[in-house]
C-alpha cells in the first residue's frame, strides 16, 4: 500500500469506524409529520408553494409566531437587527430585574397559548415549526429561570450592549446617518444596562468575572477607537456632535463598570459555574431533543475519543515515524502564518473551498457573495477564535458576509506568545474555513434565508440548536476530507484529527464540568493531554466550557448526522446521493437532528 493509499484509508475510517455506541430510542416533546416544504434543491433552496388556504389552526399559529417574536425582539432588539428586521433598531431594554421577570412571564404565557392550538389541525410545516418553537421556548425559560446567566455572568450585560452597537455599523443596511441615529438611541441606554448588572449579579464564578474584565477592556478600546471611525462618514453635524457626547459618557460609564468589576465584584466572585445534572439533562432535551442518560453519553464520547486518537497516532507515524505524535503536531504549529498573512490566506482558502464544493457536488450553494475575511470584533475576541456572520434571513439591503478570525495585537512577538494564532498554520486555516464557511456554518445560514416559514427563519434568533449548527460544521470537516479535499495530504488529515479531538474533549469536558465537578484547571489539563493542545489554548477551551454547557454540541451533532447518513444510505442503497442528502438536511433549517431524522427516514429510530 502506498503512502497516499494509507492516508486515504485513514480518511475513510472516519466514516467506517465504530462511530458511536447505539443508544436507546430518543424521547422528545411531541412528534411531527414530514414537512411539506422540505424539497431537495436543484439550484438553490426555494420556499414551498402554497397549495391551499391555511386552516384556522394554521392562521392561529402564524398569529402566535408574529406575537411571540414581536415580544422577543422588544427584549432582544439587537437580534432583530441581525435578522434583518429593523423596526427595533433604536430599542434597548435595561435588562433590569423587572425586565427579566416580565420576559419569563411572557414566555410562560406563550407556552400556554401554543398548547391551545390543535396540533393535528396544523399543516405538516406548521406542525414541525410548532414542535420546534415549543421546545426552544422551554429552553429559553430554562436559561432565564434555572441557569440564570443574567445573575452570575457580568459579561452577559457587556455582550448585549456591545452587540447592540456593533450590529448597527457592521453592514450598510441603511444610510449611515439613519443607523447612527439608532446607535445614539441605544448607546444612551447602555449605562442603565451596566447599572442592572450591578443590581442583578450575585456571587458570580471567578472565571466569569475574569473574562468580563478582559471583554470590558476590549469594549472600551472599541468605543474609543473603532466606533468613532465607523461613524465618521455621517453627514449630519448635529447627529455627530450628539454621538460624540453620548460616546464619551458611555466610555466613562464603562470605566466605572470596569473599576466595579476589578475592585468590588472580583472579591465577591466565589460562585460555581456548573449548572448541575438536572439542568444539564433538561438543556439537552429542550435544545437538542436528546434524552440519552448523561453516563451513556459520556461513554460514547470516551469511546470515540479513543478511536480518533488511534487514527491521529497512525497518521503522525506516516508523516514522521521518528517523532512522537505530539512532536509531529508541534512541527506543523511551527509553520504558523504571520499576522499579516492570516486574513489573505483565509480568503484564498475560502475561494478554493467554494469551487471544490461545487465541482465535487458536495452541496448546493445558494447564490451569495463569498464572505470577507476580517479580524474578530474586540468584544468577541476573548472567546471566539473564528466565526462567520451572514445577513439575517430578512435582510433586504445588505448582502455582504464576514468571516472573522481572532489575531494577536499588532506588534506581539509570535515566538514569545501562545496566542491562538499558532493554530493558524496553512493546514489549520483550511479546516477552520471548512467549518465556518464552505460548506459549514455559512452555507447553513444561506439555506436559512430560503426556509419555508417565518418561524423557521426566526427560531435561530431565539436559540441556536447547536447540535445541528455546530454538528453540521464539524461533520463537514471530516466529510470534505473523505470526499478528497486535500488530496490525501497527511498533514491536513492530522490537523483535522486534532480538531476532532478538541471537539470530543469539549463533549466530555462539558459533561464533567457541569455535572461531575471538573474544574477549569482540570479541564485545561484534559485538553492538553487528550487533544495535544498548547497550555494557553487549552486554558481558553476550558474557560469556554465553564460558560457553555452546550459545548458538547459539535461532537454530539456530528455523531447524529453521521448515523443519519449511514442509516439513510442503508435504506436507499444505490439510490443514495450525497449531495441530495446534504441539500435535504440543510433545507429543514437549524432544527434538532432528531426532528430532521424523523422526516428523512420516516421513523423514530435512535439518533446515536
Amino acid at each position: 500500500m502506498t503512502r497516499r493509499e494509507s492516508i486515504l484509508t485513514l480518511a475513510s475510517a472516519l466514516a467506517t469506524g465504530n462511530i458511536a455506541a447505539r443508544a436507546a430510542s430518543q424521547v422528545a416533546p411531541g412528534s411531527s409529520k414530514a414537512p411539506a416544504g422540505a424539497p431537495v434543491p436543484t439550484a438553490a433552496p426555494q420556499p414551498a408553494s402554497q397549495t391551499s388556504a391555511p386552516s384556522q389552526a394554521d392562521q392561529a399559529f402564524q398569529g402566535f409566531v408574529d406575537r411571540y417574536f414581536d415580544g422577543f425582539f422588544h427584549f432582544n432588539p439587537a437580534r432583530a437587527t441581525s435578522a434583518g428586521i429593523h423596526k427595533y433598531d433604536a430599542e434597548l431594554p435595561a435588562y433590569s430585574g423587572p425586565d427579566i421577570q416580565a420576559e419569563i412571564a411572557r414566555n410562560r404565557r406563550a407556552l400556554a397559548e401554543l398548547g391551545k392550538i390543535p396540533n393535528g389541525a396544523l399543516s405538516s410545516d406548521n406542525q414541525f415549526d410548532a414542535q420546534l418553537l415549543g421546545s426552544l421556548v422551554q429552553g429559553h425559560l430554562l436559561d432565564l429561570t434555572n441557569i440564570r446567566m443574567w445573575a452570575k455572568d457580568p459579561n452577559f450585560y457587556n455582550d448585549i450592549a456591545s452587540r447592540a452597537l456593533f450590529v448597527l455599523i457592521e453592514r450598510d443596511f441603511a444610510p449611515l446617518d439613519s443607523r447612527l441615529k439608532s446607535l445614539v438611541a441605544r448607546a444612551q441606554r447602555i449605562p442603565e444596562i451596566l447599572n442592572s448588572a450591578r443590581a442583578n449579579l450575585f456571587d458570580p464564578p471567578a472565571v466569569y468575572t475574569g473574562v468580563a474584565i478582559e471583554q470590558v477592556q476590549a469594549q472600551i478600546g472599541f468605543l474609543q477607537n473603532s466606533l468613532p471611525q465607523a461613524v465618521a462618514g455621517a453627514t449630519s453635524a448635529s447627529l455627530k456632535a450628539e454621538f460624540n457626547t453620548v460616546n464619551q459618557q458611555l466610555i466613562a460609564a464603562y470605566n466605572q463598570f470596569l473599576n466595579y468589576l476589578k475592585n468590588t465584584l472580583s472579591a465577591q466572585s466565589q460562585g460555581q459555574f456548573a449548572i448541575g445534572a438536572d439542568n444539564f439533562r433538561k438543556k439537552l432535551l429542550y435544545d437538542a431533543m436528546v434524552d440519552i442518560p448523561v453516563e451513556q453519553l459520556l461513554r460514547t464520547g470516551q469511546s470515540e475519543l479513543r478511536r480518533i486518537q488511534s487514527l491521529f497516532t497512525q497518521t503522525a507515524q506516516i508523516i514522521d515515524s521518528t517523532k512522537s505524535p505530539l512532536q509531529v503536531l508541534q512541527s506543523l504549529a511551527q509553520k504558523q502564518l504571520k499576522r499579516n498573512q492570516v486574513l489573505s490566506n483565509a480568503q484564498s482558502v475560502v475561494n478554493d473551498l467554494r469551487q471544490f464544493v461545487t465541482t465535487h457536488e458536495i452541496a448546493t450553494i445558494p447564490p451569495a457573495p463569498i464572505p470577507q475575511a476580517k479580524e474578530t470584533p474586540p468584544f468577541m475576541q476573548a472567546i471566539a477564535l473564528a466565526s462567520v456572520d451572514a445577513p439575517g434571513p430578512f435582510e433586504q439591503h445588505s448582502i455582504q458576509s464576514f468571516y472573522y478570525l481572532t489575531l494577536p495585537a499588532p506588534g506581539v512577538n509570535q515566538a514569545q506568545t501562545e496566542h491562538p494564532l499558532q493554530v493558524f498554520n496553512g493546514y489549520a486555516v483550511q479546516i477552520v474555513s471548512i467549518r465556518e464557511v464552505y460548506p459549514g456554518h455559512y452555507v447553513q445560514l444561506l439555506y436559512l434565508e430560503h426556509a419555508t416559514s417565518k418561524a423557521r427563519k426566526l427560531e435561530p434568533s431565539l436559540k441556536i440548536v447547536g447540535s445541528n449548527s455546530d454538528g453540521w460544521a464539524h461533520y463537514c470537516e471530516e466529510m470534505m476530507l473523505e470526499q478528497g479535499y486535500g488530496e490525501g495530504d497527511p498533514n491536513l488529515l492530522l490537523t483535522q484529527f486534532q480538531a476532532s479531538l478538541v471537539q470530543l474533549c469539549r463533549y466530555i469536558a462539558a459533561i464533567r464540568m457541569h455535572t461531575q465537578g471538573m474544574s477549569v484547571d482540570d479541564a485545561a489539563s484534559f485538553f492538553q493531554s487528550e487533544a495535544y493542545m498548547e497550555p494557553a489554548t487549552a486554558q481558553r477551551e476550558a474557560i469556554r466550557g465553564a460558560f457553555d454547557p452546550g459545548y458538547l454540541d459539535g461532537a454530539l451533532g456530528k455523531l447524529e448526522i453521521r448515523k443519519l447518513r449511514e442509516d439513510l444510505k442503508q435504506k436507499l442503497g444505490e439510490k443514495f446521493n450525497l449531495k441530495e442528502f446534504h441539500d435535504s438536511f440543510l433545507s429543514f433549517g437549524i432544527a434538532p437532528v432528531k426532528m430532521i431524522r424523523e422526516q428523512m427516514l420516516q421513523d423514530n429510530s435512535p439518533v446515536l
